[in-house]
C-alpha cells in the first residue's frame, strides 16, 4: 500500500512511499498451471511428446512464425539456432550491451564475435554501427530484442539482404511481442525465445526456437536430438536439448494467459511514460518505431549530470521508499572477462554507448499485477527521490 508522499527521503528516515515493497515482478505457478503439470504426471507420459508439440503449434501460430521447436531453456535455442546457422570461423556481429548468452553462444558454435553498439534511447543494436563493422568475412547478424522491445527490424533486414548475411533473433526478454503489425516470430532466419522462471512466459526452465524455413527447422531438430532421423539411427552428431511434456503442459497453461498479461504490461508502461517524461534527469526508454513491446523490463536512464548523487545511490534510495530496481545489466559485455580476447583482437576498442548504458541504466517493477495506483506510485517515489538530489 503506498502511504502520502513526504519530501524527507525514507533512506534519511522519512516515511517511505510503500509501507511494502511493491513486488519487482509476477512469477510462480497458478492453479490452472499446476493441474496441467499433473495431468502429464499423472499420465506418465514425461518426455517430450504431445504437450511439446501442442506447444510448438500454438507458440509458433502466436507470434507468427511457422515453424516452432521446444527446447530445454534459451540458451539451447540459441544453441540450436547458431548450429544450424553459422558455421565455425564465421564472423558474426553481436551487440555489446545484451545478456552474455546471445554472445557466448556464438562463441561455442566457433564463430569471430564483432560488438556493435546500441542506441542510447531504446537499448536495441544500432543498424548503422552493425553496417560500419561488416567485413568482406561477416556471415550474420545475432541481435536481441531487449527488455522486449523489439530492435528496429527492417533496417536490420535492409542490411542482411544487402550483404547477404543471416539474421538471428534472440527474444528471450520478447515473447508475443511486435513488429508493424507482426509478431517478431515472421522475421530474420531464427528468433529464440526463454521460458525462464522470471521471464513473462516463464515455466522454470525451458526455450522455444523458431523458423520459417523448413531447412533449418530440420537441422535445428537434428541438433535438438543426438541427429536421430530413426530410432537408433544417427544422420550426424548432435545434442539432448529436448524439452519434457511437464514444462509443455506448463507452457501451454501460460500461454493462455499471455495475451492478457502482456497488454496489461503495456498499460503499465503507458503509466510510467507519461510520468517520467515529467522528471527531469531521469529517461525513459523510447522505443522502436512500429513496435509494441512486450515489456519484461521497463529500464530507465539516470543523468548524473543533474543529480548530487550517483545512480547506484539513486537506486538505494529508491529501494527504501519500497520501489525495488535491478541493473540489466552492470557491465558491457566487453567488460566482461569472458570476452577479454575479443576487444584485444579489436584494437581495445569498446561501443562507447554501451559503455554509458552500464553506468545509467536502472530496472524498476513492471508485470501484470500492478495497479495503475501502483504504478504512479512508483513514479512518485522516483519524482520524489529525483527533487531530493537534484543539482
Amino acid at each position: 500500500m503506498a502511504t502520502m508522499a513526504t519530501t524527507e527521503l525514507a533512506i534519511n528516515g522519512g516515511t517511505p512511499v510503500f509501507e511494502k515493497p511493491v513486488p519487482f515482478m509476477a512469477v510462480g505457478l497458478t492453479k490452472k498451471d499446476i493441474a496441467a503439470a499433473n495431468e502429464v504426471l499423472e499420465s506418465g507420459m514425461l518426455r517430450a511428446a504431445s504437450k511439446c508439440a501442442a506447444l510448438e503449434e500454438a507458440y509458433a501460430k502466436a507470434s507468427d512464425a511457422k515453424i516452432g521447436l521446444t527446447c530445454a531453456n534459451g540458451t539451447c535455442a540459441l544453441q540450436l539456432a547458431y548450429g544450424a546457422l553459422i558455421e565455425p570461423g564465421d564472423e558474426v556481429i553481436v551487440p555489446a550491451w545484451t545478456y552474455i548468452a546471445t554472445a557466448s553462444m556464438l562463441v561455442a558454435a566457433g564463430a569471430k564475435l564483432v560488438f556493435c553498439d546500441s542506441l542510447e534511447d531504446s537499448y536495441q543494436a544500432d543498424p548503422k554501427d552493425i553496417e560500419k563493422k561488416i567485413t568482406k568475412n561477416t556471415k550474420a547478424i545475432a541481435v536481441t530484442h531487449l527488455y522486449g522491445i523489439p530492435c528496429d527490424i527492417d533496417a536490420i533486414q535492409a542490411i542482411a539482404k544487402k550483404h547477404n548475411l543471416k539474421v538471428i533473433y534472440d527474444a528471450a526478454q520478447a515473447h508475443l511481442a511486435t513488429y508493424k503489425g507482426k509478431g517478431i516470430g515472421a522475421f530474420g532466419d531464427a528468433v529464440t525465445y526463454s521460458f525462464y522462471a522470471t521471464k513473462n512466459m516463464g515455466t522454470g526452465e525451458g526455450g522455444m526456437v523458431t523458423t520459417n524455413d523448413p531447412a533449418v527447422a530440420r537441422q535445428m531438430g537434428l541438433l535438438r536430438s543426438h541427429g536421430e532421423t530413426d530410432k537408433y539411427l544417427h544422420e550426424q552428431v548432435g545434442f539432448n536439448y529436448r524439452m519434457n511434456d511437464i514444462t509443455g503442459a506448463i507452457g501451454l497453461s501460460k500461454l493462455d494467459e499471455l495475451p492478457g498479461q502482456t497488454e496489461r504490461r503495456r498499460e503499465v508502461a503507458k503509466v510510467y511514460d507519461a510520468r517520467i517524461d515529467t522528471i527531469d534527469g531521469i529517461d525513459r526508454p523510447n522505443i522502436t518505431a512500429g513496435s509494441e513491446p512486450a515489456w519484461h523490463l521497463y529500464t530507465c536512464r539516470f543523468n548524473p549530470e543533474a543529480f548530487t548523487c550517483t545512480r547506484d545511490e539513486f537506486m538505494a534510495a529508491l529501494n527504501k521508499e519500497g520501489v525495488p530496481t535491478a541493473l540489466h545489466y552492470p557491465k558491457s559485455l566487453t567488460r566482461q572477462p569472458a570476452f577479454k580476447h575479443v576487444v584485444e583482437q579489436n584494437g581495445g576498442h569498446e561501443p562507447p554507448v554501451a559503455l554509458k548504458l552500464a553506468q545509467r541504466i536502472f530496472c524498476i517493477p513492471i508485470h501484470q499485477n500492478l495497479t495503475d495506483d501502483q504504478a504512479n506510485a512508483v513514479c512518485d517515489a522516483i519524482e520524489k527521490v529525483a527533487n531530493a538530489f537534484r543539482k
